[in-house]
C-alpha cells in the first residue's frame, strides 16, 4: 500500500516547529503576502476564504488582455467600440468608476488599459469584454479559464468589472499570485499600475491606490470595496532589491486599508532575511527506492533553493521532503519525485519541486523479492496500527 508520506528523515533547517503563532497581526480579515523572487509566503491569514472581488477582479481582466497582446491576437492600437450597454452600465450615467468614454465612439486599446488600471473604469472593462468576446458573460468565462491556466485555483469570475454578481469570488492567495504573475509575464504593461493619473475626454483622474502616495517604493496594483466584505487592496512594493505582493480584504475604511497595507509591506521588507538552503546541484535528501539496484535515491532541485526567513524567531523553521513512496525502479535522472516543503510556524511558506539526481536501474530478482517482502511488512504494520 502506497501513500503520501514525509521522508523518513526530516530536513531540519534550524530548530524545531513551534506552537501556532503569527509573527504579524493585522486588522484585515483575510491577507496573503509573498516574496516575488523566491516565492516565499511571508504571511497568510484565511488566505483561501472566498470573498467578492469588487474592482480587484480587474487584475484578471487585464491579464486576459495582456495575454492576448503577447500572443499577437490584439495590438495596443486596436480600436474598441463603445456600446450603449457599456455606456449605461459603466459609463458616466452609471454612477460608478468610469473613464467617461462617449457612447458610440471608438477608443484605442492602450487608452482602455490605462483607464481600467488607473481609474478603475467599469466602462473600459465592458468595452474590452464586448470587443474581445462579444459579451461580458463570454469574457468572464475567459477570465476563469485563464485563472485556472495560470494556477489560480479558487477564483471564479462572472463579469469583467467586479461589480456584485452571484457566484463571483476570489481569494487573497489567488490575487497576490496574480499580481506576481502579471509582473513576471508582462513587464511592459506592469508599469501602468504605478501611473499616477490618466486623462480621457479632457477629464483627468488620479490613481486611487493610496500606496503610490507613500514613500515606500510602491508599484501600485488595485483597490476595491463591497458592502459585504469591506475594503480590499492588492499592493506591490519594490525596495532594497526586494519585491513583495500583498492582498488584503475585510478592512473597515479607506484609511484602515491604507494603514494596514503599508504596515504589512513595510514589515515584509524589514523583518526577513534571505537564506540559501541548498546550492544548485546540492543533494537535498534521499528517498527509498522499491525494486532497484540501489535502496535509495538522491534528490535535488533544478537550481538553488533560497527562502526569506524571519529575523526574529529565525531558528524556528522546518522543512520536509514529501513524496509518494517508495519510488519504484527504474528511475531516470531528472524525473519529478517529490516536493521540499518549508514551514514558518503554521504557515506553509515555500514548496520546491525535487527531481531524481541520478538513474536507478531495476534490481536483481533477489533485490526485488526483498523489497516486496519489506513492503508487505510495512503494509501489514500500517493496517494493524491504524
Amino acid at each position: 500500500m502506497k501513500s503520501i508520506v514525509a521522508a523518513a528523515f526530516c530536513v531540519l533547517l534550524l530548530g524545531t516547529q513551534w506552537a501556532a503563532a503569527q509573527l504579524f497581526e493585522t486588522r484585515a480579515k483575510q491577507a496573503f503576502m509573498i516574496d516575488a523572487e523566491t516565492g516565499t509566503v511571508l504571511f497568510s491569514k484565511d488566505a483561501d476564504t472566498p470573498v467578492p472581488p469588487a474592482s480587484l477582479a480587474k487584475l484578471m481582466t487585464m491579464e486576459v488582455v495582456f495575454n492576448a497582446i503577447k500572443s499577437g491576437r490584439l495590438a495596443l492600437s486596436d480600436e474598441f467600440y463603445v456600446s450603449e450597454h457599456a455606456w449605461r452600465t459603466g459609463g458616466a450615467v452609471s454612477g460608478t468608476s468610469t473613464m467617461f468614454a462617449e457612447i458610440k465612439s471608438s477608443v484605442p486599446l492602450e487608452a482602455l488599459i490605462q483607464a481600467v488600471i488607473v481609474q478603475s473604469a467599469n466602462d473600459g472593462c465592458i468595452i474590452i469584454a464586448e470587443g474581445m468576446a462579444g459579451s461580458e458573460e463570454n469574457f468572464a468565462r475567459l477570465m476563469t479559464e485563464r485563472a485556472r491556466a495560470i494556477g489560480l485555483k479558487d477564483s471564479v469570475f462572472v463579469n469583467a468589472t467586479g461589480l456584485p454578481a452571484t457566484g463571483q469570488h476570489v481569494t487573497m492567495r489567488d490575487l497576490a499570485m496574480l499580481g506576481t504573475h502579471i509582473w513576471r509575464e508582462y513587464p511592459e504593461f506592469y508599469k501602468y499600475y504605478a501611473q499616477e493619473s490618466f486623462t480621457w475626454n479632457k477629464i483627468l483622474q488620479r490613481n486611487r491606490n493610496p500606496l503610490l502616495r507613500m514613500d515606500i517604493g510602491a508599484e501600485g496594483m488595485k483597490t476595491g470595496f463591497t458592502e459585504g466584505s469591506g475594503y480590499a487592496i492588492v499592493g506591490a512594493v519594490h525596495r532594497g532589491g526586494r519585491r513583495l505582493f500583498a492582498a488584503m480584504s475585510g478592512l473597515s475604511s479607506e484609511n484602515e486599508r491604507a494603514e494596514e497595507a503599508r504596515k504589512i509591506l513595510d514589515w515584509g521588507i524589514r523583518a526577513f532575511e534571505k537564506t540559501e538552503i541548498f546550492a544548485a546541484g546540492e543533494t537535498v535528501g534521499r528517498v527509498a527506492v522499491f525494486g532497484g539496484q540501489k535502496a535509495d535515491l538522491a534528490l535535488q532541485a533544478k537550481g538553488p533553493i533560497a527562502i526569506f526567513r524571519p529575523i526574529t524567531d529565525s531558528d524556528r523553521l522546518v522543512a520536509r521532503i514529501v513524496y509518494q513512496g517508495p519510488v519504484p525502479a527504474p528511475v531516470t535522472e531528472g524525473t519529478r519525485i517529490g516536493t521540499l516543503k518549508v514551514w514558518v510556524g503554521d504557515t506553509l511558506s515555500q514548496e520546491t519541486p525535487l527531481y531524481a539526481a541520478e538513474d536507478v536501474a531495476v534490481g536483481t530478482l533477489s533485490d526485488r523479492a526483498m523489497d516486496a517482502v519489506g513492503e508487505l511488512l510495512v503494509g501489514w504494520l500500517r493496517k494493524y496500527r491504524s
